[in-house]
């Protein structure tokens, strides 16, 4: 049951991007770009914490 609910969820995500990059690209570029900006931040989230911790955890 899961596995069905899992691939009805990706084939409405897929239809959904189709539908906004067919319909209004320069909307589909925004989100492209927002979600890179997303993944950018939390990299650098996770970079710095690293450093964090290699440098002994201190303030």
């Amino acid at each position: 049951m899961a596995v069905n609910a899992k691939k009805i969820a990706v084939y409405v995500l897929v239809v959904f991007a189709l539908y906004v990059i067919i319909t209004d690209p320069a909307k589909a570029a925004d989100y492209v770009q927002i979600g890179f900006e997303g993944i950018s931040d939390a990299a650098k989230a996770v970079g710095d914490f690293m450093t964090w911790v290699a440098n002994g955890a201190k303030n």
